[in-house]
């Protein structure tokens, strides 16, 4: 495993990140989650990534369960703030002083931890002035519930907005959460050169793009049974965006490309979003330990130029590059 620095600050985390969004607390038994994490601390990953609203509250305490007994020391501890948790009151969402503290106190009750190394605001809130929940995240490092803090798929100018009034509070936003992957560029253009001048750098969800990007669906053919495709819990509303058999007919371009790299699909997926300087890690969940041994082969895997723009060739007609689609809700869910 390789190690890489969080944003412009000293914090170096692995570059596979764990995270158990769709599988902890709903999709997996917990003796099955359990042994998925005891895989990726084998594998030399020693970040895990979780949200409160993850299976309401059940994917933290999992999550806490599986590593209790490790050094904490030794591990670096993301989780996120914004969607609804609980029995989703009017202040049960959001990014309120109310919510925002309420939840670092529940996700650490949940974890059974003292602080975690990065929390995320999970999306922007309209709802409630920035300056409120940046004065409100502030308090969070103070009290030392939380050493750093991030975001999550928010835009330039939100996260320049939120950069300057953090630097005035005494603390610097050190990361962005987006959805990235060799499919899904919307970052590109705007938000990683906003990152690069603020110092923060990405921690990306779906390098799989929810799993196409492995080759595992093939243009006509019937959806792999008890894949995510399937699941409506699982994530299948937001896989169905790919199941389009020209983009899978691009995707199985890249096969060649994967074998003549000694990769499977899933790995080459990976190892194409760390080849972005601004990437800090990449997300990677599972449902089997053996899925975890697989993915943390893309660590420090080096895809040269020439295949680089191979893959850009054979994805160009499917590759989704609007900005704009970068976005939170416009009130609070």
């Amino acid at each position: 495993m390789d190690y890489r620095y969080l944003g412009r600050s000293g914090l170096k985390i692995s570059e596979i990140t764990y995270g158990n969004w769709l599988t902890h607390g709903s999709q997996v038994e917990n003796d099955v989650a359990s042994a998925c994490v005891r895989a990726a601390l084998d594998a030399g990953i020693t970040t895990f990534d979780t949200a409160d609203a993850y299976a309401n509250g059940k994917a933290e305490e999992v999550l806490g369960a599986a590593l209790a007994g490790e050094r904490r020391e030794s591990l670096e501890i993301f989780t996120k703030v914004y969607w609804p948790v609980g029995p989703k009151g009017p202040n049960d969402a959001g990014l309120s002083r109310k919510h925002i503290m309420e939840g670092i106190n529940n996700s650490l009750r949940r974890l059974n931890m003292g602080y975690v190394d990065l929390y995320q605001a999970h999306r922007f809130d309209h709802e409630t002035p920035l300056e409120e929940t940046i004065a409100a995240f502030a308090d969070v490092i103070r009290q030392g519930k939380a050493l750093y803090i991030g975001v999550s798929e928010w835009n330039a100018e939100q996260m320049r907005r939120g950069q300057a009034l953090a630097r005035e509070a005494g603390f610097s936003l050190v990361s962005n959460q987006p959805q990235y992957n060799a499919l899904w560029r919307v970052i590109e253009s705007e938000v990683i050169p906003a990152a690069k001048e603020l110092g923060m750098s990405q921690v990306v969800w779906s390098p799989m793009a929810q799993g196409v990007l492995s080759g595992k669906y093939l243009p006509g053919a019937p959806l792999p049974e008890g894949s995510r495709a399937t699941d409506a819990h699982g994530g299948a509303n937001m896989i169905s965006r790919y199941l389009d058999d020209d983009i899978l007919s691009n995707v199985a371009k890249l096969r060649p490309i994967a074998d003549e790299l000694g990769l499977s699909m899933a790995q080459l997926a990976i190892a194409w979003v760390l080849a972005n300087e601004n990437v800090a890690t990449a997300l990677v969940g599972a449902s089997r330990p053996e899925q975890v041994a697989e993915n943390v082969k893309a660590a420090g895997v080096a895809i040269p130029a020439e295949l680089m723009e191979r893959i850009d060739q054979a994805l160009a007609p499917s590759i989704i590059r609007d900005p704009t689609l970068t976005v939170s809700p416009g009130s609070r869910p």
